[in-house]
């Protein structure tokens, strides 16, 4: 047994959990590859922030304007403040990701020399993800996303929809919160894994396992989910 954060866990029957629930669902879902070319780290930094605490229509159409009216991140990093606001303001939040998303962008320019994120690739694991984590910010989701996406680096990132199902499925514990279903899931899904089931466990979040009422009687893996049926 290993102890996450407090959690206990028996390591080989998580994993051997995490590789069946990866088959049904890569076969309801289909195997996802990782992207290429992959996208560029400031890119991605950017657009995850915006997409805290919103959907993702609302994020892609916050990023689409904020780009639209700023072609460069430079020109964001300069412009008035209310002018950002206002650009992403379909996003949520829009006066606290504003100012967030500026100081780190000038907070980047002064630490690279420029507004350019390309050596967090060339970093190892933990120094890449200690360097993210240093950005007020950017927490466990954001800075695995940018890993994994730009610069293809194994991590697992949890959302809400991963959250809720692998609590459901108990390979995380019920109890367990956000930052601890980081640690869990890292731990227990392969590396070869992680990109294709991170997808997938988002696209069966959002077409099964509901928050409210989810569909078990049509869910993939019903058959080992201590959850189903019995949630009401």
């Amino acid at each position: 047994m290993i102890a996450v954060r407090g959690l206990k866990q028996d390591p080989k029957a998580k994993k051997a959990m995490a590789r069946w629930i990866h088959a049904r669902l890569a076969k309801e879902y289909g195997e996802q590859a990782p992207p290429e070319p992959r996208t560029d780290p400031l890119d991605e930094l950017c657009l995850t922030l915006l997409s805290q605490n919103t959907n993702d229509l609302n994020r892609d159409r916050a990023y689409a304007e904020l780009r639209r009216r700023f072609p460069t991140w430079a020109e964001v990093a300069a412009a008035p403040v209310k002018k950002v606001e206002d650009a992403i303001r379909a996003g949520g939040l829009a006066h606290q990701k504003s100012a967030r998303l500026q100081a780190m962008l000038r907070e980047i320019a002064r630490r690279e020399g420029r507004l350019d994120l390309s050596r967090i690739c060339r970093m190892t694991r933990d120094e890449a993800l200690d360097y993210l984590y240093s950005f007020k910010g950017v927490g466990r989701k954001t800075a695995a996303i940018v890993l994994l996406f730009s610069c293809g680096v194994p991590v697992f990132p949890v959302d809400t929809h991963i959250h809720r199902v692998s609590r459901r499925l108990g390979i995380v514990p019920m109890k367990a919160d956000a930052d601890q279903a980081h640690d869990v899931l890292d731990l227990m899904v392969p590396d070869k894994m992680k990109y294709g089931l991170h997808i997938n466990m988002i696209a069966h979040g959002r077409k099964v396992c509901h928050p409210r009422k989810p569909e078990c009687a049509a869910c993939c893996l019903r058959k080992k989910c201590p959850s189903a049926f019995r949630i009401r």
